[in-house]
């Protein structure tokens, strides 16, 4: 586990944005749990490099240039919250375990997920851009 103080400014560029920080199995189940409604993004947060210069970045990016946002925001934080994380990388199966990683779901049901693959070499605009599209489609 990092230490609290080390990650602390990296939690807050999202909870500062709206997210609402789910550092439990529990929490992430209750809420994505089988009387799920509406639109969830997930993030899977990081300290690599690629969460800083264009996860993150790219995340806020979307939700300032997006019509359509889900309706609930929400990060779990690999490396501290290691069973909320456990818990998301459980409903996202098949996709291997990836952080960061962004993850939409709607009425319960996984509809999207972006792999560290799909951040790396990628930058925060291209990210912002992606993810508008996807809020598009998905979100009310």
């Amino acid at each position: 586990m990092y230490p609290e103080e080390l990650i602390a400014p990296m939690r807050a560029e999202l909870s500062n944005v709206g997210f609402q920080e789910f550092r439990t199995a529990e929490q992430v189940a209750e809420h994505l749990g089988p009387n799920h409604k509406g639109t969830t993004f997930v993030v899977v947060n990081s300290v690599c490099g690629c969460a800083a210069g264009a996860a993150r970045p790219g995340v806020k990016y979307a939700l300032e240039n997006a019509a359509k946002k889900p309706s609930t925001l929400a990060t779990v934080f690999a490396g501290n919250d290691r069973d909320a994380v456990a818990k998301v990388r459980e409903l996202v199966l098949p996709y291997p375990p990836s952080s960061p990683a962004m993850a939409l779901f709607k009425d319960g049901e996984l509809v999207h997920f972006i792999e560290r693959h799909h951040i790396e070499g990628r930058n925060a605009k291209m990210i912002g851009d992606h993810l508008v599209e996807v809020f598009e489609h998905f979100c009310e």
